[in-house]
């Protein structure tokens, strides 16, 4: 039986970073993965999605290249394209993750592995041979999936998920999205986009509902402006695929209304992938469809930990690596402190982009502090101005008491790159007067952060 020192089981952002750092560090290291290296984010999610997003940005400045005063004839798509795209750059990184496991000599082994006694792991190949690995510790990062609502079984065909959303071979003419979250709301303007009539359902009063109110009622007018329908307050109560499309039947404060369209994309969460793979026969605890770990990702049972989806808090390509390499580092024995989930950056890549980190203001004055706010809109700033992005704002909430950056919320182009100076300087206890006195580029979209923090101190100069 091959022995290791770490076995991880999935490959995606968490499991990989995972393994990387664990041989870093100086641990034999075993990767177990049922499908492709990179997980859902690489193949199915993250990087995919922003390769459409990408064509999706193009196509709208070809439409628009008038505004730039440059003419073109006609500007069309090729949908299959576009997609094939996508799925291009998903193998090309994919095989960039084949690299790293080369680099780092981890063990790639594939099939779908299942926990066993003993600090064992039963690997089943696609050819249904089982064998079984050894190792002192086993990291549990085996990710999520699209969830399934009981009135919304998907398909493949007419209700889907977001894997069958990235990979459609025609496009559709019409789509319902339900849910706005990230994921929704990504398909929802890629497929406006490139031309499809959209629809979405969200069952709470705001779209982006975890987002800061100020920024969920702009993202709404902007979805609205782009010829989305939006409908909030509302919930699809169940459909009927029987017919050339599907029929939605969705309540409303006014009552029930039927929606019509060729395609209904189920985007309301996420179902973590915990089943069969030998919780239960090792007693491990679970709650509420996650696994049960402390501070540094160790289960009830020794040797076994749990990083990612899989565990309570921010389902997030980012949080699962940083999980894990804090994971790896503390079974290393190395002085590490807990992740600060207080300070994890939210991102969402459709038109205009959102980023926040920390508090809404909602939450700030329930928590009772005594506030400034600042805000600064992207239609003052010069470089927004000269890119014809002049859409959104930049929010900046600080206690009054003490100047702590408590939290930070963008809406416009580019502001998930922009993100990062809010979620530097909270990390390092960064106070506003600080903020304000760095001096910031111009003109550049991020000097807008630093215009917001001089609007919440009263020192705003350009508006």
């Amino acid at each position: 039986m091959s022995k290791y020192d770490i076995i991880v089981l999935g490959s995606g952002p968490g499991g990989y970073v995972t393994a990387i750092r664990a041989s870093q560090l100086g641990f034999k290291t075993a990767i177990v993965e049922k499908e492709s290296l990179g997980g859902v984010c690489l193949n199915w999610g993250c990087i995919p999605t922003k390769a459409l997003l990408k064509s999706a940005e193009v196509f709208d400045y070809l439409k628009h290249a008038e505004d730039y005063g440059l003419s073109l004839e006609k500007a069309d798509k090729d949908f299959s394209k576009v997609i094939k795209r996508s799925r291009d750059v998903a193998a090309g990184m994919s095989k960039g993750v084949q690299f790293l496991m080369k680099k780092n000599k981890i063990d790639v082994i594939e099939g779908f592995g299942k926990l066993k006694s003993g600090k064992k792991v039963a690997v089943t190949d696609k050819d249904d041979k089982t064998k079984e690995y050894q190792a002192d510790n086993i990291i549990v990062a085996t990710g999520a999936r699209s969830r399934e609502l009981p009135n919304l079984k998907q398909d493949g065909k007419k209700v889907i998920g977001y894997r069958e959303a990235m990979s459609l071979e025609k496009q559709p003419k019409s789509m319902i999205v339900v849910g706005s979250g990230a994921i929704g709301v990504e398909f929802a303007h890629f497929y406006n986009a490139m031309g499809t009539d959209v629809t979405v359902v969200e069952f709470l009063p705001n779209v982006v509902p975890l987002e800061d109110e100020e920024i969920s009622k702009q993202f709404e007018r902007s979805l609205k402006k782009a010829g989305i329908k939006v409908m909030t307050n509302s919930s699809v109560e169940s459909v009927d695929t029987s017919g050339k499309t599907v029929k939605a039947k969705v309540k409303t404060k006014k009552g029930e209304e039927t929606l019509e369209a060729d395609i209904v994309l189920s985007a309301v969460g996420i179902k973590t992938n915990i089943e069969n793979i030998g919780l239960e026969d090792l007693k491990i605890k679970t709650d509420k469809d996650k696994i049960v770990v402390d501070d540094f990702y160790k289960t009830n049972v020794d040797g076994i930990y749990a990083i990612g989806d899989v565990v309570h808090g921010p389902a997030l390509a980012h949080v699962a690596s940083a999980e894990g390499i804090l994971c790896v580092e503390k079974i290393k024995g190395m002085d590490v402190e807990p992740l600060d989930y207080g300070n994890i950056p939210g991102c969402t890549y459709a038109t205009p982009e959102i980023a926040s980190v920390g508090m809404t203001e909602k939450q700030a004055k329930e928590a009772g502090y005594e506030l400034k706010v600042g805000k600064f809109p992207f239609s003052a700033s010069g470089k927004a101005k000269a890119a014809g992005k002049s859409e959104g704002f930049v929010k900046v909430i600080f206690d009054a008491k003490y100047g702590e950056w408590l939290g930070c919320h963008m809406i416009g182009a580019g502001v998930t790159d922009m993100i990062a100076e809010a979620v530097l300087g909270r990390k390092l206890e960064t106070t506003g007067h600080e903020v304000l006195k760095a001096v910031h580029p111009h003109p550049t979209m991020s000097e807008a952060v630093m215009e917001a923090v001089a609007a919440a101190y009263d020192e705003v100069i350009h508006i």
